[in-house]
């Protein structure tokens, strides 16, 4: 590494830990590429020159500091996305969950809440919603208001119905939503069992029980050692054969709690705690 490849790490690593000090922000075990990358797009956008240029004025400026907190955080999300997981939930967790007398679900990492409403809608197919609650958490308050808001660009609903239909979907997914100039509003129905809330995964514990623990597209940004952190709290999060799905990208390898599961669908990344 060159003299000024170490510099650059050096003052990225102070910005992390200025953010965590000052803020409660952890990335500090966020991959390092990746948080470098976010990192200079937030230098450049801002009109400076340097880390330590954007450190000094993260710390004096908090309105710099939730710019830079809305760059760090990913919010790639749809509805339905991954369709294929969707309708695999649909046929291998829906008929367990029919034999318990009340449902908790968890989205962890919820962003703007698209999976979140995603699930409503499919467990008021299934005549589950009504003993249903699905606690939809993040660590960005920004997007969580959103999710809250339940509003969302009229052009991706053509996407999303596909995707609806995809995953399994049996109704006519308008009936879910209605528009509003270019915007659509998802029906106060889906809302009634959701309860959102600000939790970091990083810095947080466990805060229930849950017989479902949907996590997917969050850890891929994660170094291995915060990875086994997050591991643990969903692990201790989760109820006796309860399911905990991860993303596409994710997986339960090479984690201490990996003879902990059994593999529901590996494809699909749905696994079930047996022990």
């Amino acid at each position: 590494m060159s003299d000024a490849d170490e510099c650059e790490k050096v003052e990225i690593e102070l910005l992390l830990e200025a953010l965590f000090r000052l803020y409660g922000y952890d990335f500090r075990n966020y991959a390092f590429a990746s948080v470098r990358r976010r990192i200079w797009h937030r230098v450049h956008s801002e009109r400076l020159e340097t880390v330590s240029g954007l450190m000094e004025r993260v710390i004096h400026d908090r309105s710099c500091m939730e710019r830079l907190l809305s760059d760090m955080t990913i919010h790639v999300t749809e509805m339905f996305r991954d369709p294929q997981a969707f309708r695999a939930f649909r046929q291998l967790v829906v008929p367990m969950l029919r034999t318990y007398p009340f449902i908790r679900i968890w989205h962890a990492g919820c962003s703007t809440g698209e999976e979140v409403y995603s699930m409503a809608i499919l467990l008021y197919e299934e005549g589950l919603y009504d003993k249903s609650r699905i606690y939809a958490t993040d660590a960005d308050a920004g997007v969580l208001a959103a999710a809250k808001e339940g509003v969302f660009p009229m052009e991706r609903m053509k996407l999303y119905t596909r995707n609806y239909m995809e995953a399994g979907g049996n109704e006519a997914f308008s009936k879910f939503y209605t528009a509003k100039y270019d915007s659509v509003i998802f029906q106060s129905f889906l809302k009634k069992n959701i309860v959102f809330g600000q939790h970091n995964l990083v810095t947080d514990g466990s805060f229930n029980e849950f017989n479902v623990i949907f996590c997917r597209n969050v850890m891929i940004y994660f170094n291995k050692a915060l990875q086994d952190h997050v591991h643990g709290l969903l692990y201790d999060s989760l109820s006796t054969f309860g399911v905990l799905a991860l993303g596409t990208k994710e997986s339960i390898s090479f984690t201490k709690h990996v003879d902990k599961y059994e593999e529901l669908d590996a494809v699909n990344r749905l696994y079930r705690k047996i022990r």
